[in-house]
């Protein structure tokens, strides 16, 4: 039943009277339905379980080239009044991954929490806990991504003014992985993935406010890898 969940179904249901008309509705001769923004009312019915299907299906659009029609100055004023995002991701700053178009995504939303390496820090934790215990987020992605530049940093061990800092929140996720060479792209993917799994870890330990979420059922943490190369992200559980 889960699988059938899709923005159409539930979003639209709930949200689409808050768009003009011309954005309610697919353009004439195409399969494609228009996207519906977030509202109060379909926060409220979501589920974690159907956030992350919306991400899933999302990214299934986007790899295929089959992304939803959107009105964006409608999008903008149907959302202006206020914010009702069913997810939180946070992901690493790479130019290459922008999080809204990767999950097929618009104003309202998701929050996007970006940061080299996808690392966790105070600031991080904070915004993650006012997207969830205030704003009502219902999903965490921690979002690593394929062929990563801070990953390979930490692996090489640089030094360079802050930056020297922030790698080495990564370190952890290399020690985790194993020798390896930052020549190596597999090696660099896999420590890309310790490197979030491990953010996911410091997000349960650091954050007493997510931590409860998580325990009541509220919010769902998972973590996934984007490939730079075909665009699709592998989730994995949390």
């Amino acid at each position: 039943m889960q699988r059938q969940f899709s923005r159409w179904t539930l979003s639209a249901f709930l949200s689409v009277a808050a768009l003009p008309a011309a954005a309610q509705a697919p353009a004439a001769g195409s399969a494609t339905p228009a996207a519906a923004v977030q509202t109060k009312a379909s926060q409220a019915a979501m589920t974690p379980g159907n956030a992350l299907v919306l991400l899933k299906e999302g990214n299934a659009r986007f790899a295929s080239g089959k992304l939803l029609k959107r009105d964006f100055p409608a999008e903008v004023r149907a959302t202006a009044a206020g914010q009702y995002p069913f997810g939180a991701i946070v992901s690493c700053m790479d130019s290459r991954g922008p999080v809204e178009l990767i999950f097929d995504q618009t104003f309202g939303d998701v929050f996007s929490i970006r940061i080299a390496g996808n690392v966790v820090n105070a600031d991080v934790l904070g915004s993650l806990e006012y997207a969830t215990k205030v704003a009502g987020a219902k999903l965490i992605l921690v979002l690593g991504h394929t062929h990563c530049g801070a990953v390979k940093g930490a692996i090489d061990n640089v030094k360079l003014g802050n930056l020297t800092d922030l790698l080495g929140k990564i370190s952890p996720a290399v020690t985790a992985a194993g020798p390896g060479s930052a020549k190596d792209y597999s090696y660099i993917d896999r420590v890309a993935e310790q490197n979030a799994r491990l953010a996911m870890k410091q997000i349960r330990e650091k954050s007493p406010t997510v931590r409860e979420l998580l325990a009541s059922g509220a919010v769902r943490l998972v973590g996934g890898m984007y490939d730079i190369e075909t665009g699709r992200v592998t989730f994995y559980g949390d």
